[in-house]
């Protein structure tokens, strides 16, 4: 009657042996996978979400900029076209010489 406790005592140690084994093996194979999944990712050059998001927000700011640089240089070219319609409606001087604008670099140096 001792030989059968002994019986199920071994084959309870040897189930929890291969439990053991197989637990280990499990774990081993987990930290293969995953490194063989982050070379993969390495190599396919991706970036990570955060670094993403940084480059997107800078061009969404360069698109803002540049926007309001197109913007500007708009009313700039407006501006410069009624400034030259006006000056070509002006009726020129009593003597024939057309009087000249003075750029605002000139005025400053101008003759008094």
């Amino acid at each position: 009657m001792t030989e059968r406790p002994r019986f199920f005592d071994d084959l309870a140690g040897l189930a929890g042996g291969a439990l053991s084994a197989a637990s280990g093996l499990r774990d081993e194979m987990s930290a293969m996978v995953r490194t063989r999944v982050e070379e993969a990712i390495r190599r396919l050059d991706l970036v990570r979400r955060d670094e993403f998001d940084a480059v997107m927000e800078l061009a969404s700011r360069a698109r803002a900029e540049a926007d309001a640089l197109a913007a500007r240089v708009a009313r700039l070219e407006e501006m410069a076209h009624r400034s030259e319609a006006a000056e070509t409606s002006v009726p020129s001087p009593a003597d024939g010489e057309a009087e000249q604008a003075l750029t605002p670099d000139q005025e400053g140096s101008a003759p008094d």
